[in-house]
């Protein structure tokens, strides 16, 4: 079981291989459009970026691998792709449990770096769509993991001091950005195991 200290007021989840198993979507949705151009990536480039949004990602790609993809098309090309499997993705049991556990007890909050529509979708299908009081995504005008400032916005509209959040992660920036705000940043990955 994941613990949640007696001083946490309020919990922060990040969607996307946290609350909801969609890497595996997300993953074969990346590689089809990257080949729908004509282009290839190390699993390892893309599993670094995880919590960054799909424009970024196009960005780091470009000035890692000297491409000139261009990020808006391209990552609307592969958010429809993810889109598409989305709907039957399951849940990441252990973290949900924790939903389950403080709902009602403590508020809670989504902060992803996917677009609204596909953590919207992701959400219904693991049965959590009513549990969280404020969902922002990159759909939202605050900067990206790993900067503070999605979790920072997070706890502002729950009215809880950063410092008493909890946040529940499973990529490097989303964890970087969590201690940047100021919060307890829990590394759902050994909890996995």
């Amino acid at each position: 079981m994941i613990p949640v200290p007696p001083e946490v007021k309020g919990l922060i989840f990040d969607c996307d291989g946290t609350l909801a198993d969609t890497m595996p979507v997300h993953w074969k949705a990346w590689h089809e459009t990257l080949a729908a151009y004509g282009k290839t990536c190390p699993q390892a480039f893309l599993e670094r970026c995880m919590g960054i949004p799909s424009v970024r990602i196009v960005s780091l790609y470009n000035a890692a691998f000297g491409e000139k993809l261009d990020p808006q098309r391209f990552s609307a090309d592969k958010d429809r792709r993810s889109h598409e499997g989305l709907a039957h993705v399951g849940p990441i049991v252990q973290v949900v449990d924790v939903v389950r556990r403080y709902h009602g007890r403590l508020p809670m909050a989504v902060a992803s770096g996917g677009i609204r529509m596909n953590v919207d979708t992701a959400l219904e299908a693991i049965g959590l769509r009513g549990y969280f009081e404020t969902i922002i995504t990159a759909d939202d005008d605050v900067p990206p993991k790993p900067s503070p400032g999605i979790f920072i916005e997070a706890a502002r509209r729950l009215k809880v001091d950063p410092a008493y959040c909890q946040v529940f992660e499973d990529g490097e920036a989303g964890l970087e950005a969590a201690r940047k705000a100021g919060m307890i940043a829990t590394d759902i990955r050994p909890y996995l195991k």
